[in-house]
């Protein structure tokens, strides 16, 4: 059985992170599966949104860390590599992939696992999901981009707090905070999420993609920047057939029928 598991129905790809024995802790290979399932995504016109999910009762605990040791002597710059090649590529992917992603949060997202959820577009939790920001709790510094992805949807005050304390945060808290969307009963975060996600799917996908593109950019730009970034989007977008189908059924007095292109 594969440690990614990946269906599509309709335009919603589906991937589901598979080792619940293991509370799909991630392995470099897994890592690898999702950028690419991710790359291929971006370029596949019958895919308009995705979803990331886990089986069993965790979503993801983390980087799997058997088989780090020190088994042979560590070179300078063994480990920055590393974290470039492996959980900031994983990251990088979710955030630049040009469909919107879903993160549908089932239990522990710790570590690498939680900076996967926070990467996603929407983040939808069960009840029972809990986010833990684990890494103080072994002597280690946040990686997975979670200093830049924190401060920027929380501030970094918070970011800090959740960082030095490495506590868990409750799926409800998480949603005060402006982690999370939306919480969901555990059994209605599937068909949930499904739902978002079609309803994505059914949209302009090129604007939706844009849009994406020009809000995970904003916070680095300043306002002249932003603003040119956002009139070269529209440009591009006001070529796309979307965008004259949304046009026209406005003039018709109808609703838009989008077909991703």
């Amino acid at each position: 059985m594969p440690a990614v598991l990946h269906a599509r129905a309709g335009h919603v790809l589906t991937l589901t992170l598979h080792r619940p024995e293991a509370l799909n802790a991630l392995t470099p290979d897994q890592r690898d599966e999702i950028v690419r399932l991710l790359s291929e995504a971006s370029a596949a016109p019958a895919v308009r949104a995705v979803v990331i999910t886990g089986s069993g009762r965790g979503f993801c605990a983390g980087a799997d860390l058997r088989g780090t040791g020190t088994s042979r002597e560590r070179l300078a710059g063994d480990v920055a590599r590393t974290l470039r090649t492996g959980a900031q590529r994983l990251i990088g992917a979710v955030l630049d992939c040009e469909k919107p992603v879903i993160a549908a949060v089932n239990g522990t997202a710790a570590g690498l696992g939680a900076q996967l959820a926070f990467a996603c577009d929407l983040v939808l939790a069960a009840e029972s999901a809990r986010f833990i920001e684990v890494f103080v709790r072994r002597g280690l510094v946040p990686d997975g981009g979670g200093a830049y992805l924190l401060p920027r949807l929380i501030g970094p005050q918070r970011a800090k707090e959740l960082m030095f304390f490495g506590d868990a945060l409750t799926a409800p808290d998480a949603e005060r905070l402006g982690l999370v969307n939306r919480v969901v009963r555990d059994e209605e975060l599937e068909k949930t999420a499904h739902a978002w996600a079609e309803r994505l799917a059914s949209g302009p996908t090129r604007a939706l993609a844009l849009t994406k593109q020009l809000v995970n950019a904003s916070l680095d730009s300043d306002r002249a920047a932003a603003f040119a970034a956002e009139a070269a989007a529209q440009e591009i977008n006001m070529t796309t057939a979307d965008a004259q189908e949304g046009v026209r059924s406005f003039l018709e007095r109808r609703s838009a029928e989008f077909e991703g292109r």
